[in-house]
C-alpha cells in the first residue's frame, strides 16, 4: 500500500502542477512479485491520455475481461491464474448506470467524464453500453437519422434511466 500512497501524492503534486491528467505503468520484476519501476505519463489535454492509454493497454501483460491491467509483467504470461476474479466489466456496468442515472450523453463525452483515473478503455465503454442496451437498462437514440445496432457515433445520444 505504501506504493499506491506514493503514486497518488506524486499525482496530486503533478495536477496542482497543472497536470490534468496523469496515467501510471507499472513494470514489474521477472518473478512478478515486485515493482521493478513505473512509467508516469502527464498530459494537459483529455486526447493525448487517450492515445497513452490505448498505447499502455496494449502493452499490458494482463486482461481481466478485456480490461487492460496497465502493467508490464513477465511472469504474468506463465501465470494466468486468477485474473478474472475481480470481474471489471460488471463493475463498469454498474458505475455506469449509478454514475450518469439520468443523463442523457454521447459516447465520447460518457469516455472523456469517466475514464479517468480507471483501467478502462473506450472498447469497454462500448462493450457494457451495447450490454445495458440489450438488456433495456439504457435507452440510445440518434439525432441524424438511423444507426447500426452496437454502434455509438457521436450522433448517438444514450440515456440513462433515473435509479437503475
Amino acid at each position: 500500500m505504501r506504493e499506491a500512497a506514493i503514486l497518488e501524492e506524486l499525482a496530486g503534486e503533478i495536477q496542482s502542477l497543472g497536470g490534468k491528467y496523469v496515467l501510471p505503468f507499472t513494470f514489474r520484476n521477472s518473478e512478478g512479485t515486485r515493482t521493478s519501476h513505473k512509467l508516469i505519463f502527464v498530459s494537459k489535454h483529455f486526447k493525448g491520455y487517450e492515445i497513452m492509454k490505448d498505447i499502455m493497454a496494449a502493452e499490458s501483460s494482463t486482461l481481466d475481461e478485456g480490461v487492460p491491467s496497465l502493467t508490464y509483467s513477465p511472469a504474468d504470461a506463465s501465470m494466468p491464474l486468477l485474473f478474472s476474479l475481480a470481474q471489471p466489466m460488471s463493475k463498469l456496468k454498474e458505475m455506469l448506470l449509478e454514475d450518469f442515472a439520468g443523463q442523457t450523453l454521447s459516447l465520447a463525452e460518457i469516455y472523456e467524464q469517466h475514464s479517468v483515473g480507471k483501467p478502462y478503455i473506450k472498447k469497454n465503454y462500448r462493450e457494457a453500453l451495447s450490454y445495458l442496451e440489450a438488456t433495456k437498462r439504457l435507452s440510445v437514440y440518434s439525432t441524424k437519422g438511423t444507426r447500426r445496432k452496437g454502434t455509438y457515433p457521436d450522433h448517438v445520444k444514450i440515456q440513462f434511466k433515473e435509479g437503475c
